[in-house]
């Protein structure tokens, strides 16, 4: 995207990137919801208003400063309440919960990605739209794996983490839940020694690699 202006890049990278965090959030409300937590409905949680679920420093502030001083897009939203104990099957349901949020990146790289294809297919009948359409899809299929990776990274407080830990033995599990205070200063530790990426960034280039050969691109 370095041929397009601030503001084209802007606009480009706006949908997928409310989409990303909207989606993502909601999912986990609505897979709580079904597995018998109502908190996110009764706080108003449950909803793909943006507006809902955007945290002022974690969605604009961090992710725009760690974007201009390092190249890597990183941030969080305003996490979805979850009541574990209301779920049916509390150890279960919350590894379900968690991995509701990266499963909705997934589907929606994949939405992204079809709809690069759709793009390169209407070509030069219609460069006004496709390449928008192209461009849009391309940051949305990046933005998603970014967030599917990350949140997968087995660390507390991430989805990773709420999904490793009932598949722990219950005695190691009651020590691990113990490091959750301490995971997002490990997280930006490993970002600014230069080992978040170092981790991801394979990971993230082999999932995009693999969409993208999914249609042919």
């Amino acid at each position: 995207m370095n041929d397009l202006t601030t503001v084209q890049q802007i606009a480009v990278m706006a949908l997928p990137v409310l989409l990303a965090i909207t989606v993502h959030e909601a999912a986990h409300g609505f897979a709580a919801r079904k597995f018998g937590d109502n908190t996110a409905m009764m706080m108003g949680r449950l909803t793909l208003n943006p507006l809902k679920h955007i945290d002022p420093i974690g969605t604009i502030l961090v992710p725009v400063a760690m974007l201009l001083l390092t190249g890597f897009l990183f941030g969080w939203a305003k996490p979805v309440p979850v009541n574990f104990r209301n779920l049916r099957n509390p150890r279960r349901d919350m590894a379900l919960v968690a991995a509701a949020g990266p499963a909705s990146n997934l589907l929606m790289a994949i939405a992204w990605v079809v709809l690069i294809r759709l793009g390169l297919w209407m070509g030069d009948a219609a460069p006004w739209l496709s390449l928008p359409i192209i461009y849009m899809g391309g940051f949305g299929v990046l933005i998603n794996v970014i967030l599917l990776v990350l949140n997968m990274i087995p660390i507390l407080p991430l989805d990773g983490g709420r999904v490793l830990t009932p598949v722990l033995p219950a005695a190691l599990s009651k020590y691990y839940v113990r490091l959750e205070p301490y995971g997002l200063y490990i997280i930006l530790g490993l970002l600014f020694a230069g080992l978040l990426g170092e981790i991801m960034w394979p990971v993230v280039q082999f999932v995009q690699d693999l969409l993208r050969g999914l249609v042919g691109l």
